[in-house]
């Protein structure tokens, strides 16, 4: 367990020895970038940052000015869609969720103006960060699980190993194929069900995959479920059945867009992922009925054919 969730590691090592230990110092490795950027963890990085907000700026270590930057791209990039000055807003949701009490309007309006990244300062040539009123907060939990991963499979790459996958809670990055295979098989789970899973599987390597949906995690008001996942422009859980999921470069890209692309409509989210060289599929619950949207390239990740037989 790592970082709230389940941290899965597969190595393709001719020596366990060596797999044994390589396995150990990426554990150790995420232990230390956890307490980089937890919010759980009071004396982390991100902990600090949060308790500053109001009074001074904080000097960043090299590692929270780099996430924070690919963070801040991400913000430009979504339109405000991905903003992780969201920290205000989902701890009034995580209290929700675990309270049942659905949050006043006036509520919900009072700590969105506690959000966006827009007012936050950022000197990258000093590396520090100012958030100007008490009470914003960073939140990193839109990036930074596959961010992490990431750094992971470079030690491992760094280290001689060439095969192998790397699952923060979902956040999946993998380099070669292992064992003379095509690639990994990653499966794709469907709307609204936390087993079943689409017919075909992914195949892929050296890239990262990330799906983000609200089966876990949401509350419900008149009927209508308001996912974990928040849209900051909104201050509200997004509401649509939908699960999306980005194969993209590297396993931060993965986790932003598809947090982004769940919550942009889908011709956007589309454009999106096409200009971050990403492939999209967004499967929507409508009616009882699977709908799927995709970018072109999507296909080209399906073990067989697949995706074409899916009916629009």
């Amino acid at each position: 367990m790592k970082m709230g969730s389940p941290f899965n590691l597969i190595i393709v090592s001719a020596d366990s020895n060596i797999a044994h230990h390589l396995a150990r110092k990426s554990f150790e490795l995420v232990d230390s970038l956890s307490h980089i950027f937890s919010n759980y963890d009071s004396s982390s990085e991100l902990s600090k940052i949060n308790a500053s907000a109001g009074f001074m700026p904080y000097k960043m270590s090299p590692a929270m000015l780099d996430l924070v930057q690919k963070s801040q791209d991400a913000y430009i990039q979504s339109k405000g869609a991905y903003d992780i000055s969201i920290g205000p807003l989902s701890a009034l949701w995580r209290y929700a969720r675990k309270s049942k009490l659905f949050p006043e309007a006036s509520t919900v309006l009072a700590t969105k103006k506690l959000v966006g990244l827009g007012q936050v300062k950022i000197n990258k040539r000093l590396g520090t960060i100012f958030l100007p009123s008490v009470g914003m907060q960073l939140d990193f939990g839109g990036i930074a699980k596959g961010y992490i991963a990431q750094w992971v499979i470079n030690y491992l790459k760094a280290n001689g190993i060439q095969e192998a996958l790397a699952d923060a809670g979902g956040d999946i990055v993998i380099s070669g194929a292992p064992l003379d295979q095509k690639g990994w098989l990653v499966g794709v789970n469907l709307p609204e069900t936390t087993d079943d899973l689409l017919n075909k599987k992914l195949q892929l390597s050296n890239c990262s995959v990330a799906t983000s949906g609200d089966v876990y995690q949401y509350i419900e008001k008149q009927g209508i479920k308001y996912s974990h996942i928040i849209n900051p422009l909104t201050g509200y859980g997004v509401t649509n059945l939908r699960n999306v999921t980005i194969i993209a470069k590297t396993g931060a890209s993965a986790d932003w867009l598809a947090t982004a692309c769940s919550i942009l409509p889908i011709k956007e989210a589309k454009a999106l992922a096409l200009s971050n060289h990403a492939a999209l599929l967004i499967s929507t619950l409508q009616n009882g009925k699977l709908h799927f949207d995709f970018t072109v390239n999507f296909k080209n990740y399906w073990q067989t054919a697949g995706i074409n037989e899916f009916k629009k």
